[in-house]
């Protein structure tokens, strides 16, 4: 186990399967005591348990970030118990599939709920909690919030609302020691990624268009998450970074 992280406290949202639970598992094999957030007890269960089990240091709150109230208590208990709370990741996502002609609102809204809803009430509250000790926030995008995507215009719009919100919170958060930055994965194996990776053909198809010829791991985006909130990075905030193999990149053509 390195430190990169030691003595730090870390609340991962989203974490109990995934970028989520790799990048809590990340966390603490650098030292780091880290919070397991998701909303069903099972999953988070096991990743704290896998990473005591390691020699780290974890537990699982039950929250769903898309309840104001739930996800800001979470975190301000976590706070309190730890004594302190120096990194945020907001990971959670969910998401609505349909074209925009037969989308209800209600499929629009559910988008933003947790995306950028809860990525706001993590980020308020993690800010005021870091006040006057700094901290690192890390704000999870897609590639969906930089290029069009058909059929998901809502979750697209609703990570590039974050990835903006981010920039602005980073100018906020600077006078105070607070860094606020963004990683923007594209297709990263996931369980949100099963169905399109579902099969060989499909699979094939979709590495066509990384120039590195593959999918991503969740592993690989828990590393530069890493990066991001430590001290390492103590000079960059507001930036935007794209782990996607090259993906964003490069135009697609009909080659």
């Amino acid at each position: 186990m390195a430190a990169r992280m030691q003595g730090k406290v870390a609340f991962v949202t989203g974490g109990g399967s995934g970028i989520g639970a790799a990048t809590a598992s990340r966390l603490a094999q650098e030292g780091a005591t880290v919070v397991v957030c998701g909303r069903r007890r099972e999953p988070l269960d096991e990743v704290a348990a896998g990473i005591v089990a390691a020699g780290g240091k974890a537990e699982a709150v039950v929250a769903d970030v898309s309840d104001e109230a739930g996800f800001t208590a979470a975190l301000e208990a976590a706070a309190q118990r730890h004594g302190r709370l120096d990194v945020l990741v907001n990971n959670a996502m969910a998401y609505t599939w349909g074209s925009i002609e037969e989308m209800s609102t209600a499929d629009w809204h559910a988008n933003f709920a947790t995306s950028v809803d809860g990525t706001f009430w993590g980020t308020r509250t993690a800010m005021r909690l870091m006040k006057g000790k700094g901290g690192a926030i890390v704000n999870v995008s897609s590639i969906c919030g930089q290029l069009g995507t058909p059929w998901m215009a809502g979750y697209s719009a609703a990570k590039a609302a974050i990835d903006n919100f981010s920039r602005a919170a980073a100018a906020e958060g600077a006078p105070h020691g607070i860094r606020v930055n963004v990683v923007i994965p594209a297709v990263v194996e996931t369980p949100a990624t099963a169905g399109m990776l579902a099969d060989e053909a499909s699979r094939r198809n979709t590495e066509k268009l990384i120039p590195m010829g593959r999918v991503g791991q969740p592993e690989e985006l828990a590393n530069a998450i890493l990066f991001l909130a430590s001290d390492e990075a103590s000079y960059i905030t507001g930036a935007s970074l794209p782990v996607d193999g090259g993906r964003s990149s490069v135009l697609v053509t009909a080659l």
